[in-house]
């Protein structure tokens, strides 16, 4: 599956882009929309994108996990050489402080990235801010041509700004949309 995001101009176009979506067999589950304007996509029935998309859970709490993990690595270790809590103290009390440190750090870096951009979306932030419209279109294996070529031939006024394996990937980049043009009609 591979997520393609087009940009655009208005409510109107992003609903007309959604019926036609639907039409060539895009389910509301693959087709979110990022806007300012979460009220009018609501009224219009659009699917609106989800907090797992618009911030940086995920990323966060990985890192974050990560960061716990070696800090709780190296406490445990630490403490296992020095031993102040004498010769008899359980080993597997030391395997519990690198996992209470993991999930430590999973939490306070979903709690930040929670408060954050989504990384993937900061480089369309102002155009949403202007009011256009991020439509995000998961497609399936054989899908992507057929989408490509409606939204070129019905809403030639949406831009193709890019094109990610998909989206969820917390440590991936966002291809820009001419860079891997073999690669995705491959893929499709």
């Amino acid at each position: 599956m591979k997520c393609m995001y087009y940009l655009a101009p208005s409510l109107v176009t992003t609903h007309q882009i959604s019926d036609d979506l639907h039409a060539v067999g895009v389910e509301n589950w693959n087709l979110h929309v990022i806007s300012k304007d979460e009220a009018g996509l609501k009224n219009e029935k659009i699917h609106s994108s989800n907090w797992l998309e618009t911030t940086d859970l995920l990323r966060g709490g990985f890192i974050g996990a990560n960061i716990g993990f070696v800090i709780g690595v190296l406490i445990a270790g630490g403490l296992m050489l020095f031993k102040p809590f004498g010769p008899h103290f359980p080993s597997v009390a030391y395997f519990f402080m690198v996992v209470v440190a993991t999930l430590f750090g999973a939490w306070v870096g979903g709690l930040t990235g929670m408060d954050s951009e989504n990384q993937k979306l900061r480089r369309f932030h102002d155009d949403i801010e202007a009011g256009k419209y991020l439509i995000l279109i998961y497609a399936h294996k054989g899908q992507g041509e057929k989408i490509k070529d409606m939204m070129h031939r019905r809403h030639p006024e949406s831009r193709h700004v890019a094109t990610d394996r998909h989206f969820v990937n917390p440590f991936g980049r966002v291809e820009r949309r001419h860079s891997r043009q073999k690669k995705d009609q491959a893929y499709e």
